[in-house]
């Protein structure tokens, strides 16, 4: 009797001692997994967007505060604002009768006005960004090129255009704008061969161009964080994009 406890007893030890060993090799290479997974410098998915935010913050602020400036629009090929299509004919028409200037007064007008607007811009991108989840984050680093600015058009377009709207109307009454605007438009439809009528909203129409051109300008800034190193001016921006 004495030996069958003694064998079941020796035998229960071996078997706690090999439990162990298991044990503590499972947990070392649980370690050494944790290390090599540090040391390979893989990302996190709150380090992804944090480096997001920080892109799309960078983006919205070079956005606003040069978008801001003046001839930040008006000197800027690629988002001046001229006059809307249906009026093409009213340029080509004035400038044909000697009211060019009218017209360029008119264009210059409009920009001035959202370069004024421009700056309300920061705080309602701002507020998006920091609401930003880790989910969107994930879809934008797995989207297009600029993925992050269709998220801040998707989440702040309709804010931004309350916002823009009254600003613009004020800014074109404060430029003379919505005066030379109708000096304009006036004498076009005042012109005997002319059948068809036009006055397009003027507020309306300079709110949608400035933002088309404000998130043209946040998306060419995220292209350079993207693809350019020099751009990626923080750590986490050089590891979230360098990779």
């Amino acid at each position: 009797m004495k030996k069958v406890v003694l064998t079941l007893f020796l035998t229960g030890s071996l078997i706690a001692l090999n439990s162990c060993e298991v044990l503590g090799e499972g947990i070392q290479s649980t370690n050494r997994s944790n290390t090599s997974n540090s040391q390979s410098g893989s990302l996190g998915e709150s380090e992804v967007n944090r480096g997001l935010k920080e892109a799309l913050r960078i983006g919205a602020e070079y956005a606003t505060q040069n978008l801001n400036k003046t001839d930040g629009f008006f000197k800027n090929q690629a988002i001046k604002i001229l006059l809307p299509k249906e009026a093409h004919v009213v340029e080509s028409t004035l400038r044909s009768v000697g009211m060019g200037n009218l017209v360029d007064d008119v264009i210059l007008k409009m920009n001035r006005a959202a370069e004024n607007a421009a700056i309300k811009a920061k705080p309602i991108f701002i507020s998006a960004i920091t609401n930003m989840s880790i989910e969107d984050g994930m879809r934008i680093l797995r989207g297009g090129q600029d993925a992050a600015t269709q998220y801040l058009k998707r989440t702040t377009s309709g804010k931004l255009t309350k916002e823009f709207e009254p600003v613009i109307k004020s800014s074109l009454g404060q430029v003379g704008a919505d005066r030379v605007w109708t000096t304009v438009f006036d004498n076009y439809n005042k012109i005997p061969t002319v059948r068809n009528k036009i006055n397009p909203d003027l507020t309306g129409y300079v709110t949608e161009k400035a933002l088309e051109g404000l998130f043209y300008t946040i998306a060419q800034e995220e292209l350079k964080i993207r693809t350019d190193p020099a751009a990626q001016v923080t750590n986490t921006l050089k590891r979230v994009f360098g990779k």
